[in-house]
């Protein structure tokens, strides 16, 4: 059990890394298209597949949470928006809620703008919403981040209580 804890808290703490990387990425990118209006069609395609990314690589770890605390993972057509709402769930004598409702709400745009990006040509993006989504990305990603430390903290106590009964 400890093990499964501290594994669980690394993979957080990493891909958390991984997605400040991917933030800035997609922040970079649409400084890039007022700086180059000629290619704007190109950084737009390029903050849109960024935003995709951040939403993705969150929701692997809320699969990971799901799977190896939960021991349930939503299945069906709307898993992915069912597997958001049970990150703001308190499971009794099992964890506190991952993320509060605000934050869901939060990213409950990002991930339907992922499947936008998922079914849609680069081509026939909206600049105006990536735009939007990007102006705010770095906002979410640090209220996520808070709320994603916070249970890998919570992690670590229940490793640490396993460790002492041991």
């Amino acid at each position: 059990m400890i093990r499964r804890y501290r594994i669980l808290a690394d993979r957080i703490r990493h891909e958390l890394t991984l997605l400040g990387e991917v933030v800035q990425q997609c922040v970079d990118a649409m400084e890039r298209v007022e700086q180059n209006p000629p290619d704007r069609d190109f950084y737009v395609a390029a903050a849109a597949l960024h935003l995709h990314d951040f939403y993705s690589g969150l929701e692997r770890l809320f699969e990971m949470i799901a799977s190896e605390i939960d021991e349930t993972v939503p299945r069906g057509g709307s898993w992915r928006r069912e597997l958001l709402t049970q990150m703001t769930i308190l499971l009794t004598d099992v964890r506190p809620a991952v993320l509060t409702r605000e934050t869901a709400q939060c990213l409950d745009e990002y991930l339907r703008f992922r499947h936008v990006v998922r079914n849609v040509y680069a081509l026939h993006l909206d600049a105006e919403r990536v735009g939007t989504l990007a102006a705010g990305l770095r906002s979410t990603y640090e209220r996520v981040r808070e709320e994603l430390e916070e249970f890998g903290r919570f992690l670590g106590r229940l490793g640490q209580a396993d460790e002492e009964e041991v």
